[in-house]
């Protein structure tokens, strides 16, 4: 008898498990640059990044989707991880872990044949970029909006940078932090009424974001927006993006003036064929932190050619007044090749 009701138990487990088997997939990618600096000491200037994904997926008997992947870094010590559950009430995706901010997610989405005009390290461009609250834990929402388009939020209970375990919390890391929000649209300008049929190819995205970096009174909190409009026609894309960063007060003081900066990227990229683009990217940063601060300007030329999971991508840059002093260069050319599996 008892060894009926353990077959009978395991059977039913067993049952239970294939029910609900989902599909793991592991993928990654690998690229290798070689990175010379004219005005700078280049050093080895061979460099690697390396990523892995290990992501599954199931379906709910009520039609509910289940998603969850995690990713590594460069050391293969793990980075991001997420779990999302689509079409919650047949609307609503929910998700919740220390991926998808909404605003890093669209940090630069100028087109370019390879990397954004400051993406290969020319110019000095340390503290001025939108979606800080990347990294963080955190629970959001994505919902398609009549007219609007694909809202993407997500809310943080606490900026501290702190990826617990399961049945734990942050406790008091980091306590003088407080919580966060991110925020994003994309509208397809295409699909708009009345006016659509004109702006086929348009798309225009938002985003907003704030972060109670310190609780100490009368400290204001740091602050990210950005508006970007992109336009494809043919074997051409157009884009260009303003973006607002502002660092907020000293954390320790509300005396302290805050440093922001107002950046400009533009991008135009060339589809030659199915495998070779080229682009032109300009990237214009202005820092409010000292009064008389030049303008950082970077020019960059970028050439990209695909053939199967292999990319080769090469940019030169050129970088006036890096980091916002006056006359100073930082010239680049970089050359890289990237294998996705």
């Amino acid at each position: 008898m008892k060894i009926t009701k353990i077959l009978v138990a395991l059977s039913f487990l067993f049952a239970i498990t294939t029910a609900n088997a989902g599909e793991l997939t592991v993928t990654g990618n690998m690229e290798t640059t070689y990175h010379a600096q004219s005005d700078k000491t280049t050093g080895n200037p061979f460099g690697m990044d390396r990523e892995l994904k290990f992501a599954a997926s199931t379906e709910l008997d009520n039609g509910v989707t289940v998603s969850v992947f995690q990713d590594t870094g460069d050391s293969l010590t793990y980075g991001n991880s997420q779990i999302m559950f689509g079409g919650v009430g047949g609307m609503f995706d929910i998700y919740v872990g220390s991926d998808s901010d909404p605003v890093d997610a669209i940090d630069d989405v100028t087109p370019s044949a390879y990397e954004e005009a400051n993406g290969s390290g020319s110019g000095t461009y340390t503290s001025n970029d939108i979606g800080d609250n990347a990294g963080q834990m955190g629970i959001g929402l994505k919902v398609s909006l009549p007219v609007l388009g694909a809202l993407n939020y997500k809310h943080y209970p606490r900026v501290d940078s702190t990826k617990v375990a399961d049945n734990a919390s942050s406790g008091d890391a980091n306590a003088t932090s407080g919580s966060a929000y991110s925020a994003s649209l994309t509208t397809n300008l295409g699909e708009l009424p009345i006016v659509g049929s004109f702006l086929d190819g348009a798309t225009l995205r938002t985003g907003v974001a704030e972060k109670d970096h310190s609780q100490v009174a009368n400290v204001d909190d740091a602050y990210d927006a950005t508006v970007a409009l992109t336009y494809s026609t043919g074997n051409v894309s157009l884009g260009v993006q303003k973006k607002l960063h502002n660092e907020g007060e000293g954390a320790t003081a509300a005396t302290t003036d805050a440093t922001f900066y107002k950046d400009t990227a533009i991008g135009i990229a060339y589809a030659i064929n199915d495998n070779l683009s080229i682009s032109y990217n300009k990237y214009e940063s202005y820092r409010h932190a000292n009064a008389g601060e030049p303008v950082q300007e970077t020019d960059a030329f970028n050439i990209g050619y695909t053939v199967g999971g292999m990319t080769i991508g090469f940019q030169e840059a050129s970088t006036d007044n890096d980091d916002y002093t006056t006359d100073a260069k930082d010239d680049t050319r970089t050359l890289g090749i990237a294998v996705a599996f």
